[in-house]
């Protein structure tokens, strides 16, 4: 497998002109790592893991801590307008950030995904529970046992080595604050179908996934696997496989305008 990052916010498998572009977004405090391991065997589609500043590659680069400047760095850096149909991957606040995105591409007039895969995270309209103290605010170690005791997927190393936890502090502080200060705004339905995934043990509850489905004029598919909110790491083949065929339909749709049919939302049973 060829890694190569172009442009600086993406680390891409190997080249795959024939395959739609798959880009993934990371959980919060995730880097690209997470998901470049997955080029080899998800054949069918050309996969770019994004790295957001201050982590991986980036570590230099100073953090962001607001959707907007992240959504508005992003979509400033990284071309989505060629010719080749592509879609999203987003997992936890991933997801979140993979929809923003795609409402930023539209309200710019710009081409869409041709699918939003989305996982772990609940519709974006939903009310979040809030702590008494926001987890942002919390010094180092209070932030990661916190971060850690809610979903898990802390390595132990990290959480036994006060230099790791430093290094895993920033980037962790840095996605929270944008979750914790994210704001929904109502707009209409994005007209792109939507792949939802989730743990059936996960604190994200199926009716929380389920209501994805206002948030598009398109199908909209829920899908559960056995496991938490890391499902995707303790299932990883069998996810690869949803995700593979999910992708998969993206050669389709695309020539059709990335997305843009409308049709009755459908619901598929637990896996």
């Amino acid at each position: 497998m060829t890694i190569a990052a172009s442009p600086r916010w993406l680390i891409s498998g190997a080249t795959r002109p024939a395959a739609p572009k798959l880009y993934c977004f990371a959980h919060g405090g995730g880097s690209a790592a997470e998901y470049i391991r997955w080029a080899r065997d998800l054949r069918s589609a050309e996969l770019h893991a994004v790295q957001l500043p201050g982590r991986g590659s980036r570590t230099a680069e100073p953090v962001l801590t607001s959707m907007d400047a992240l959504v508005e760095a992003f979509l400033a850096d990284v071309p989505l307008d060629g010719p080749v149909p592509y879609a999203f991957f987003g997992h936890s606040l991933g997801a979140l950030v993979s929809y923003e995105v795609t409402r930023a591409l539209r309200a710019a007039g710009r081409r869409l995904p041709a699918r939003l895969i989305v996982s772990g995270f609940p519709a974006p309209h939903l009310p979040r529970k809030r702590t008494a103290e926001p987890l942002h605010r919390l010094p180092d170690t209070d932030l990661i046992e916190a971060v850690s005791r809610i979903h898990g997927g802390i390595p132990e190393e990290v959480l036994a080595s006060p230099e790791l936890r430093m290094l895993t502090a920033t980037p962790l502080r840095a996605d929270y604050q944008i979750l914790e200060t994210y704001s929904w705004r109502a707009e209409d339905p994005l007209p792109v179908p939507v792949t939802v995934f989730g743990g059936r043990d996960d604190r994200v509850s199926r009716e929380q996934l389920e209501a994805w489905q206002d948030h598009t004029t398109a199908e909209v598919t829920v899908r559960q696997f056995p496991g938490g909110h890391f499902y995707l790491r303790e299932r990883s083949a069998v996810v690869l496989r949803a995700l593979a065929g999910a992708v998969g339909t993206v050669d389709s749709r695309a020539h059709a305008g990335a997305g843009a049919g409308a049709g009755a939302p459908e619901r598929s049973t637990p896996c």
